[in-house]
């Protein structure tokens, strides 16, 4: 049954059929909710969800019966306990215990993460903006000590920009995929879990932008979206047979974000933050 569902999904991406992609997902993630599989449930109708909002013409070639039905339906899974609402909750309470500064650097923690993965992604074409993640990491962890010049003000907004039309971008969803050491091959579209990488990703930098050229005491707080974006969830939803719960690489990374998390409360030196960002970025 899979199998089949994957041939047609690859069928419509290289017809590059639109429409049909995002009912494709829908009828998947109806056919997973009536079953009870509702993490898969939450992968395909998400999936359905960025397709038919990317572009008016979709949406309007979906129709408003499958729109309403597959919000509604997402709106059903939020209240389920489900990962992809669960590590949002955790994440928001424990930054309580943290200042505006801490919860800045615990998303920038995570961020740097991505850095090995986006550089691979980067050789798909269209995508050859992700392999400046790196260089964006290491500009906003200088900001925090240090004023910027213009030019590397312009190129942050530059590179926000970018990340954000990538979402709504065809690149985003027809079937762009790397090769990995171990497992099936990752998906562009496997970044689109819980509120989606790039939209955490564009949502951090332009935060972090308005943060810099606020005037002292109208600084918009830090948010909580980026401490998990390195989390492929979709990826391991997707790929995987077993419990979630079972998985090493999905418990490794959940455990470091908690071991970001007790680093910041301990007091690091800008060095040894600094550090850690750059183990993470040379990770393989």
């Amino acid at each position: 049954m899979l199998e089949h569902c994957q041939d047609r999904l690859r069928a419509l991406e290289e017809a590059q059929d639109w429409p049909g992609l995002a009912k494709a997902y829908y009828e998947m993630g109806c056919a997973a909710m009536d079953q009870g599989q509702l993490h898969q449930a939450a992968l395909w109708l998400h999936r359905a969800d960025t397709i038919y909002s990317s572009q008016d013409e979709i949406y309007e070639a979906v129709g408003d019966q499958l729109i309403d039905d597959c919000s509604d339906r997402i709106g059903q899974l939020e209240d389920e306990p489900l990962l992809y609402n669960q590590i949002p909750e955790q994440i928001e309470q424990a930054a309580e215990e943290m200042d505006d500064l801490q919860l800045r650097l615990w998303g920038l923690l995570s961020i740097s993460r991505l850095v090995p993965l986006m550089n691979q992604l980067s050789r798909l074409p269209g995508c050859q903006a992700l392999d400046q993640l790196g260089w964006i990491t290491d500009v906003i962890l200088r900001s925090f000590q240090a004023p910027l010049t213009q030019d590397q003000f312009d190129l942050l907004s530059h590179y926000c920009n970018a990340f954000y039309n990538l979402t709504d971008s065809e690149l985003f969803y027809a079937g762009g995929q790397i090769e990995t050491p171990e497992g099936p091959p990752f998906q562009m579209f496997d970044l689109n879990g819980m509120m989606g990488t790039y939209l955490e990703l564009t949502n951090y930098l332009d935060n972090h932008l308005r943060w810099l050229t606020a005037e002292a005491g109208q600084e918009l707080p830090a948010e909580t979206g980026a401490v998990s974006c390195a989390l492929p969830l979709d990826y391991y939803v997707r790929v995987s047979d077993q419990p979630l719960d079972q998985l090493p690489p999905l418990q490794a990374e959940l455990d470091r974000i908690w071991d970001d998390f007790r680093f910041l409360q301990s007091g690091p030196t800008w060095a040894q933050a600094g550090q850690r960002m750059a183990e993470y970025s040379r990770r393989s």
